[in-house]
């Protein structure tokens, strides 16, 4: 065998093993990340406040490893759940999802969501270069049964916010909670200010949702008057090159920023990489699937 025969059939098993990774052994890889934001509690005896933010389910039957793990959740010490979206992963998976939801809010800990467009309509098939080269296109599937999501998981004490400003009682104190639907498919969705704006003042906790962190999205949560920003969608680029990082966050957000804590407009943006995946991309390389636990302080 020649040598370059032997470096082509190396280069082949390779490739081979790293596909069978990226889609047998990371997507079930789950991660719990713990994560501290310094400074966001307006009251400095107050805290810390831990909220378990999860993202992108991405549901569908039979997926038992992933409903597992959100069960094992429901053992972590938090006092708020917030789901920032897409959580359906197809067509009739509305009761599944909130099923899925309903153990990490027993005890009576509140849930809040926001919806992402999987959440509305469901997935259709794309071309995985199509996420490098036209980010932006943006394609409608079979609508899905949003207000019955929206009612069972209400059943099983999520609140889901839409376009509004409300707030939500923790046993370390008052949140206030501004968030919209999916600016990914229509950014007319984003509300303007007033609409959003801060409903409480005093609260310990200024909290600005979104699925999809779109910059604009993110400047009006910020104009409302948030200070931590919670979002998903991005699945934290779900294809990352280690030491150079995700090739693509599906929006407007740099890619720096496309999973994890960092600063952003003066205040504080969450962004996770979510548990799950479309169906017709079910890869992910050096981008475990995670759900976090953030203790807030003052």
């Amino acid at each position: 065998m020649s040598t370059w025969t032997r470096a082509l059939t190396a280069g082949v098993g390779l490739g081979a093993a790293g596909l069978a990774y990226a889609t047998l052994v990371e997507p079930r890889w789950y991660a719990l990340r713990r994560v501290r934001v310094p400074g966001v509690l307006r009251e400095p005896a107050a805290g810390p406040l831990r909220v378990l933010h999860v993202s992108d389910v991405h549901l569908v039957a039979g997926q038992h490893h992933r409903t597992r793990f959100l069960a094992s959740l429901s053992e972590l010490d938090h006092h708020l759940v917030v789901v920032t979206g897409d959580l359906l992963g197809g067509v009739g998976t509305e009761r599944l999802a909130a099923r899925a939801m309903a153990p990490l809010t027993t005890g009576g800990r509140p849930g809040l969501v926001v919806l992402g467009s999987n959440d509305l309509y469901g997935p259709v098939p794309k071309s995985p270069l199509a996420y490098l080269t036209r980010p932006e296109r943006r394609v409608h599937g079979t609508p899905l049964d949003t207000p019955a999501l929206i009612d069972e998981l209400a059943r099983v004490g999520y609140r889901t916010v839409r376009a509004e400003a409300l707030t939500v009682d923790t046993p370390v104190g008052r949140v206030a909670v501004g968030g919209m639907d999916d600016p990914h498919l229509d950014p007319a969705v984003i509300p303007p200010v007033d609409r959003i704006r801060l409903s409480d003042p005093t609260a310990v906790l200024r909290l600005g949702l979104v699925h999809a962190p779109y910059l604009l999205a993110l400047g009006r949560l910020r104009a409302a008057g948030y200070d931590l920003l919670l979002s998903g969608h991005t699945h934290g680029g779900q294809l990352r090159i280690p030491g150079v990082g995700p090739l693509v966050a599906n929006c407007d957000l740099p890619l720096s920023q496309a999973r994890g804590l960092s600063r952003h407009d003066g205040g504080w943006l969450h962004v996770s990489a979510g548990l799950g995946h479309s169906r017709y991309a079910p890869v992910r390389f050096a981008c475990r699937p995670e759900a976090t636990l953030l203790e807030l302080t003052a």
